[in-house]
């Protein structure tokens, strides 16, 4: 493995039902948003995966592409996925229409679990956790399997199998204090929201 944060994945397998079209040709400011995010996530990462249903798609010879292997369990299949093929001990895990890249933040991730063994860092916002924009072991690699062919595919409660570094709201809001690093562009309202908010 190269060190042990080396590897990000961006996961772009949605089947964007609520946007109307395929996300991972969502623009703004007439710029691919997935590129800006790879972009920015190889200012941090040496080793770039996109998780896509359509691995043709993407030009950039500089990120891997893969599809998902299990099929059809929302972000997990992706998580899965990203474990499978990374390089590094623990991955980051990012979505294509999740349009604020904190570099900080993910430094700050870094430092808070460099030193210690855990299974995840995740963090909390109010009872809820955000399930991305954050580090997945790949030693949870067999446990997420296990969990998925059980026919579930809800993420939070395999969260609560394995051993997590939670980063609290308040601690998380220091470094987003709108806690916008976390938003996801669903629809085509959030997606004018974001413009409007971002001129």
């Amino acid at each position: 493995m190269s060190d042990d944060f080396g590897t990000c994945v961006i996961l772009a397998g949605g089947k964007s039902k609520r946007m109307g079209f395929d996300k991972q040709t969502l623009k703004i400011n007439n710029v691919r948003l997935l590129d800006t995010i790879s972009s920015k996530l190889q200012d941090e990462f040496n080793d770039i995966i996109i998780i896509t249903n359509k691995p043709n798609y993407n030009k950039n010879k500089n990120i891997r592409i893969y599809r998902d292997e299990i099929i059809g369990k929302g972000p997990l299949s992706g998580i899965h996925k990203g474990l499978k093929e990374a390089k590094s001990k623990y991955v980051y895990f990012i979505a294509c229409d999740m349009p604020n890249i904190n570099l900080k933040y993910i430094r700050f991730m870094k430092r808070r679990i460099c030193s210690k063994d855990i299974s995840a860092c995740i963090t909390k916002n109010g009872k809820w956790i955000e399930p991305l924009n954050s580090f997945y072991n790949v030693s949870i690699l067999t446990q997420l399997e296990e969990h998925i062919l059980k026919n579930s595919n809800s993420i939070h409660s395999f969260v609560k199998k394995i051993k997590c570094e939670y980063i609290e709201e308040k601690v998380a809001r220091n470094y987003s204090n709108d806690l916008s690093m976390f938003i996801n562009l669903n629809t085509k309202e959030d997606l004018n929201i974001y413009i409007h908010n971002a001129k």
